[in-house]
């Protein structure tokens, strides 16, 4: 499984970014998808998670009311949409795949600065 993240960048506070990760190879076993984030000096932490099969949700308390993870059915594409950003946003984010029996899979990060 491979992992194409895209739609970082350059943004000011208050400003909206979608990223996309578009998924190839054996998806079909692909239980959950989402997006991790990883602050300058500080560790990787969970964004906002999906499970393929139901398209359930969760997010972290950080980003509740902000952000939105959605996924395209037919691709298994997975869409962070990134409303009302803060400084505190800023990090490269990744995009994160979990299959039952083979584990987690990430994308290659795409980068996301909020500032004035």
């Amino acid at each position: 499984v491979q992992l194409q993240a895209s739609g970082g960048g350059l943004v000011q506070p208050g400003g909206s970014l979608r990223l996309s990760c578009v998924p190839s190879g054996s998806i079909v076993n692909l239980n959950r998808m989402g997006w991790f984030r990883q602050p300058p000096g500080k560790q990787r932490e969970p964004v906002a998670t999906i499970i393929a099969a139901s398209g359930s949700t969760n997010y972290a308390d950080s980003v509740k009311g902000r952000f939105t993870v959605s996924r395209d059915t037919p691709g298994n594409t997975v869409y962070l949409q990134m409303n009302n950003l803060r400084p505190e946003d800023t990090a490269v984010y990744y995009c994160w795949a979990f299959g039952s029996g083979l584990g987690n899979y990430w994308g290659q990060g795409t980068q996301v600065t909020v500032s004035s």
